[in-house]
């Protein structure tokens, strides 16, 4: 994992901590890496994301507390 990818991923921790809520699990390293790249690559799509790319957005958004 790169520093800058474990950064987030400390603040992910962080925030999961703080936020997380009763049943949810929170993302290993390797689980998180995966959900940061996809939600980064969507968000850099930005205004040119699609409906299904929108939808999955979101979801990451809201999974990796960036919303």
């Amino acid at each position: 994992m790169d520093p800058a990818t474990h950064k987030r991923f400390l603040e992910y921790r962080d925030r999961f901590t703080y936020f997380g809520r009763g049943g949810m699990k929170r993302l290993g390293p390797d689980e998180f890496a995966v959900a940061d790249a996809d939600q980064r690559a969507l968000e850099a799509k930005g205004d040119s994301r699609d409906d299904e790319e929108e939808a999955k957005f979101g979801e990451l958004t809201r999974l990796l507390f960036r919303d």
